[in-house]
């Protein structure tokens, strides 16, 4: 028996897990713990990580470590979009091993696909869909055909920097949404093989579409919210949602249920990712995956110890 920790630094939220590994192969999640550190707070053009997020950043690294150390397990601390982006990518890093002595390793919008595509692949039985990764700075797009990855890109925008760049934080302005469709169909537009996957369902990860998840499911009335895990909605109730709470101001989305306050200012800008593409692709429906880049780093780890 061994133990595996992973932190997983993403762009709004950190995230750690402690597996326990088994010899035939499985694994046992044992410990979870997530806190919204929104390490690409006011990045900004110039694509600086700020203080003020570093240093909180750096405190929830501290508070993580003390719960995996007495596991003595084996350690992958991976970051993605925002630390991938920053200028001062090299100082950030430094001073996190010199104040935590984590070890983080950069992952390329190409690795960051993958990874999401293999933690797909071996939870869900689904061999066709666009898999779709909206995360604080970018999203990961991958083209799925009878199981195999045959296309994949990640794009340099993402719930935080959407919502602050086209202001939709508070109370949302139609025709900033607008604004903010228009130029992720710009991008979407550069990816010649995505009209391709026309009529596909769309696979869902990130913060924002898992709390998607969680309002369908509340407002069906489910029990257990956080139980998605192959979960699936129509096209038509994806956009209801999204008509919904496109019209509430900042203070009503905080209390609505299913969604944690803490992202009341980016679920609809972190929701326009998704809307574009199913418009794009004619998408009839979301499936949600709780599975993603830890559940792939997991992977791989036993792969290679077996």
């Amino acid at each position: 028996m061994s133990y595996l920790a992973i932190v997983d630094l993403g762009s709004n939220s950190a995230r750690m897990v402690v597996e326990e590994l088994h010899d035939d192969g499985t694994y046992t999640e044992i410990v979870r713990e997530k806190q919204d550190t929104r390490i690409a707070q006011n990045m900004g053009p110039e694509l600086t990580l700020k203080e003020e997020p570093i240093a909180r950043t750096i405190e929830t690294l501290k508070y993580f470590k003390t719960k995996y150390v007495k596991f003595n397990p084996e350690l992958r601390a991976i970051t993605t979009a925002a630390v991938r982006m920053a200028t001062n990518q090299k100082a950030f890093l430094a001073r996190v091993e010199l104040e935590t002595g984590i070890v983080f390793q950069v992952l390329s919008g190409k690795e960051e696909a993958y990874y999401d595509y293999l933690g797909v692949v071996s939870t869900l039985a689904i061999t066709d869909a666009v898999i779709l990764d909206t995360g604080g700075a970018s999203v990961e797009l991958i083209a799925m055909r009878s199981g195999k990855n045959i296309d994949d890109v990640s794009l340099p925008f993402g719930a935080v920097s959407l919502s602050e760049r086209f202001k939709l934080a508070n109370n949302v302005n139609p025709l900033d949404i607008e604004n903010a469709c228009k130029n992720i169909f710009k991008q979407y537009q550069t990816l010649s093989w995505l009209p391709e996957q026309r009529g596909l369902p769309v696979v869902l990860l990130g913060g924002a579409n898992r709390s998607l998840a969680r309002m369908g499911r509340t407002a069906l009335g489910k029990v257990t919210v956080n139980n998605f895990h192959g979960f699936n909605m129509t096209i038509e109730k994806v956009s209801a949602i999204f008509e919904k709470i496109s019209h509430m101001t900042r203070e009503q989305r905080e209390n609505i249920a299913g969604l944690e306050s803490a992202r009341a200012d980016i679920i609809i800008s972190g929701l326009l990712p998704l809307l574009t593409l199913m418009r794009i692709i004619d998408a009839p429906k979301v499936i949600f995956s709780e599975s993603g880049v830890r559940e792939g780093l997991i992977a791989e780890t036993i792969k290679n110890n077996g």
